[in-house]
């Protein structure tokens, strides 16, 4: 499943004027509602306010990553928008958000749509295109944008398989999130993204809601200098080998 087949038309506003995090909140559920995902916006958009309260989804460099997997969900679904005079969304860095995509889930059934939440989160760290998706001109040119990255990530995946086989780690990580739906994958490009920037190899295990991918092996762990976990929001353990 491809994230722009999650992504209706209607669901995407480049244009969003909100005086508060929660008018942002309340007009991507509309969205949502508008694009057929949900049963009950009240019931999802509770959901929603329930995961901000156990920590801010706005997770820096002024993007925005609400989401709620509930009952009220149909089908699985995103909405975005971008603020272009940003608004205060009590992000980690206390910086404004001006991109957001907001992720519905199901309840129960299968799980085939995590992979491209996945990938829309691991596409959100890469700077040139976030402000690619800011600088759209349209909802045509959003979604190609989008399209264009995840071909490119498609060609990079059988790389990073064969590169993984005959590497070496000196550093192993674990990553996991309550909900395993969008920090879970941004966390481990981020340590991917800093071990290449050090040139330290690095292997990141996620731990989401479609179960432990990357998973590290017995020699692995053997072998590596250093293990970082980081589970749950702002907590970290690293253990010295």
């Amino acid at each position: 499943m491809r994230i722009n087949e999650l992504l209706s038309k209607q669901a995407i506003d480049l244009k969003v004027n909100v005086s508060s995090k929660a008018e942002a909140i309340d007009y991507m559920t509309r969205l949502m509602e508008k694009s057929g995902n949900l049963s009950d916006r009240e019931t999802y958009k509770k959901g929603v306010l329930a995961r901000e309260e156990e920590s801010t989804t706005g997770i820096g460099d002024g993007i925005a990553i609400p989401h709620s997997k509930n009952a009220a969900v149909k089908k699985a679904g995103l909405a975005a928008v971008v603020i272009p005079n940003g608004v205060d969304y009590e992000s980690l860095d206390d910086e404004p958000v001006y991109l957001a995509f907001m992720i519905a889930a199901p309840e129960g059934g299968n799980n085939t749509h995590l992979e491209a939440l996945a990938r829309l989160s691991t596409m959100l760290m890469d700077p040139d295109f976030k402000d690619a998706l800011l600088a759209a001109s349209s909802v045509d040119e959003f979604l190609k944008i989008i399209s264009d990255k995840e071909d490119e990530l498609d060609g990079k995946k059988e790389e990073k398989a064969i590169e993984n086989a005959n590497t070496a780690f000196r550093v192993l990580a674990i990553t996991a999130c309550p909900t395993g739906i969008a920090h879970t994958f941004m966390a481990a490009e981020s340590l991917e993204n800093k071990g290449k920037e050090l040139n330290i190899p690095v292997k990141v295990e996620t731990q989401g809601a479609d179960g432990a991918k990357n998973v590290l092996t017995a020699e692995e762990i053997q072998n590596a200098e250093c293990i970082i976990i980081a589970a749950e929001s702002k907590t970290q353990f690293i253990i010295l080998k």
